[in-house]
């Protein structure tokens, strides 16, 4: 139940749901496993080139018109590029979304990060963020987090890359008690909160605000997951048996910790090979539309309730062709 509370500071009183992990958060679909896309965010990407924002916009336009439920916003300072070969740059994944969720609001698609990390940024900053992405897309904000893994990221900026699994299972507490209750105590070894609050309050507050995923492979990383999140990723998949390890490793970490696997919504993401691919995405799917579309629908025989398609090229016309997919996707499952 939904109780009022007052907060430490001032005199608002704020409806607070329940803290703790709910798969209700996560928006129900009427397909046995709704689909996503990557929108190419980085400079020299799939999109061909480097995207702007009306690109992207037009990316997201399309893939709603296309039948995706889903669009999703990598989250880094630069691109993991062959030795030798000078570094791609990214655009800021929020700012980013900010734009695109008040531009798209007349549409049926949810945006997400794939995902955030938590070792660039504050874990206050970060739920304040996404407490005003909740407002701003009108609740169809979704928030994807991960401790990170591409070290000359964090050396460029000078952060630190040790203990990412502990920083992140403090900063994800944080997160969640801000976002799920609206206030925060904690006194970590990395990250401290003293009678924190979150105000003001997006549209899902009274649900604990928007869903939280976490990306990850790792044991520890997978038990910090099934303890906070609702929501689960793993890519990327040229096929369903690739991701069936992960799948078994996750269900023994949520027996390690105590939680039912099933409250988990589990999701995957593969790319996936098109006329004129450009080989920035790798390993990818192969094959006609009814080939990929079989491959793509054998994750749902897994349990996955969410696919992350990594479409090369990823263009506004590509998109589009790739409708037809989608529904052979439906139909295959």
């Amino acid at each position: 139940m939904v109780a009022d509370h007052r907060g430490t500071h001032g005199d608002a009183i704020l409806p607070l749901a329940a803290s703790g992990p709910d798969r209700d958060r996560w928006r129900r679909s009427p397909r046995r496993m709704s689909l996503g896309l990557m929108v190419p965010i980085f400079e020299n990407s799939a999109f061909g080139g480097t995207p702007g924002f009306g690109d992207m916009l037009q990316i997201v336009r399309t893939a709603a018109a296309s039948g995706f439920d889903i669009v999703w916003f990598a989250d880094h300072f630069s691109a993991v590029t062959p030795a030798g070969e000078p570094g791609r740059g990214v655009w800021e994944c929020f700012t980013t979304m900010a734009g695109l969720a008040a531009a798209t609001n007349d549409l049926d698609i949810e945006l997400g990060t794939l995902v955030a990390c938590t070792g660039f940024r504050n874990p206050g900053a970060l739920a304040k963020t996404a407490e005003t992405l909740d407002e701003v897309s009108g609740g169809r904000f979704i928030l994807g987090l991960g401790a990170g893994w591409h070290k000359p990221e964090y050396d460029m900026f000078g952060m630190p890359f040790d203990h990412r699994a502990s920083r992140f299972e403090e900063a994800i507490a944080i997160v969640t008690d801000l976002l799920r209750t609206g206030e925060s105590h904690r006194h970590g070894q990395y990250f401290q909160t003293h009678e924190a609050f979150n105000r003001p309050r997006g549209p899902r507050a009274v649900t604990g605000g928007p869903p939280i995923l976490v990306g990850t492979s790792g044991e520890r990383m997978l038990e910090i997951t099934a303890r906070y999140a609702e929501a689960w990723n793993t890519v990327w998949h040229p096929d369903a048996e690739a991701a069936r390890p992960k799948v078994q490793a996750l269900h023994r970490a949520c027996e390690a910790v105590g939680r039912d696997p099933s409250s988990i919504v589990m999701t995957a993401g593969g790319n996936i090979a098109l006329d004129g691919y450009t080989g920035t995405r790798p390993d990818p799917m192969r094959g006609s539309v009814g080939e990929i579309a079989g491959r793509v629908a054998a994750f749902a025989g897994l349990g996955f309730e969410h696919f992350v398609c990594g479409l090369d090229p990823c263009t506004p016309a590509s998109v589009a062709e790739f409708g037809a997919t989608v529904a052979a996707i439906d139909q295959a499952m």
